[in-house]
């Protein structure tokens, strides 16, 4: 069988795993223990990247005429690629967090959203939180309103229900206030009668002259007969 029999099937691998593909990011393994190459391989598929190891000569004809052709330039040496379909930032996350722990992995470059990046700028792309936190923080800060708006609605309500509360004792108040009005009524009616004392005794100081009339005037008279 010709050799490129047999190559097309591996380049046809990887043409149908980039494609698509929203970041293609290519490392240099060498270095890793068994141990550290099988947790790296479980946690990069526990994000949904394919990773896989294939010689540069394939993926330098699976990149041709595609969106990652530019990673041409970083097939040098053993490499390994991780594709993500899902999340860009996915693959140069969880390859950049590995590498810190196991320093023998070390970071090519690549093709994130159609832009190249060198090692330095996949270890950027890295510091981005992924689509299910920027989600999560998106969804906070819009709940965050609402639920201020909630609290303050059902702190209105509180107050509402305690003023309706307090409402009867407030009209309660204006009868205790009339109870005064009404002992004082009786000192009212009182005063006519107080009133009606001053004028009797006037009335007999006007009869008292009238009586002492007479007896003046028969003194006078005696006193002309002498």
């Amino acid at each position: 069988m010709a050799k490129v029999e047999l190559k097309k099937p591996v380049i046809d691998e990887i043409a149908g795993n980039i494609d698509g593909a929203q970041s293609v990011v290519l490392v240099d393994y060498r270095g890793l223990t068994v141990e550290q190459d099988t947790q790296l391989r479980k946690q990069l598929r526990e994000a949904g990247i394919t990773y896989k190891v294939y010689k540069n000569t394939m993926m330098n004809f699976a990149f041709k005429g595609t969106d990652f052709e530019s990673l041409t330039s970083l097939l040098e040496g053993p490499s390994a690629v991780a594709i993500s379909k899902e999340d860009a930032t996915a693959p140069a996350r969880v390859l950049s967090k590995f590498a810190k722990a196991a320093p023998a992995l070390e970071l090519k470059g690549g093709v994130v959203e159609g832009v190249l990046y060198d090692a330095k700028g996949i270890g950027q792309i890295a510091s981005i939180p992924s689509r299910e936190e920027l989600l999560s923080k998106l969804l906070g800060s819009i709940q965050s309103p609402i639920a201020n708006f909630a609290r303050v609605m059902n702190q209105l309500a509180e107050k509402g229900g305690a003023s309706e509360c307090e409402a009867p004792a407030k009209e309660e108040a204006p009868a205790e206030e009339a109870a005064p009005a009404e002992a004082e009524a009786p000192a009212a009616e009182a005063a006519p009668a107080e009133a009606e004392a001053p004028a009797a005794e006037e009335a007999k100081a006007e009869e008292a002259p009238a009586e002492e009339a007479p007896a003046a005037e028969e003194a006078k008279t005696e006193e002309a007969a002498e």
